[in-house]
């Protein structure tokens, strides 16, 4: 059995690389088989990647978030708590999206923007600055 600190206060747990990127996924989260997983990507708690989402660059998705559909998570991006990254959605650069929020249909959240609570970003919505 490996073990991977992840770094958030656990220390070193259960883990392994995903297939389809060598990403490090802790064997409490799930990534389907379909998605990709970079090499520098982290996903952790219970969270789940799944369908043909993509997480790459040095992005963290952790927590009981979920990123599905086709969306993407890039650069230094966070996803984490209860939030929802689906579609063909985009969550770049340094944003974070956390708490309970949605990001969905074709929308995008970048730079350092933050979308959290029970907030929802939807359709071409872009989320900037």
């Amino acid at each position: 059995m490996e073990l991977f600190d992840f770094k958030e206060g656990n220390g070193p747990v259960p883990a392994h690389k995903h297939i389809n990127g060598r990403g490090w996924v802790a064997n409490t989260a799930y990534v389907s088989a379909t998605a990709f997983v970079g090499p520098d990507v982290r996903v952790f708690g219970t969270a789940e990647v799944s369908d043909y989402a993509r997480v790459f660059g040095y992005a963290r998705v952790f927590g009981n978030a979920w990123v599905s559909g086709s969306a993407w998570v890039s650069d230094n991006a966070r996803v984490f708590g209860n939030a929802q990254v689906l579609g063909v959605s985009r969550v770049f650069s340094c944003a974070r999206v956390f708490g309970s929020a949605e990001v969905s249909g074709n929308a995008w959240v970048s730079d350092n923007a933050w979308v959290f609570g029970y907030s929802q970003v939807s359709d071409n919505a872009r989320v900037f600055g």
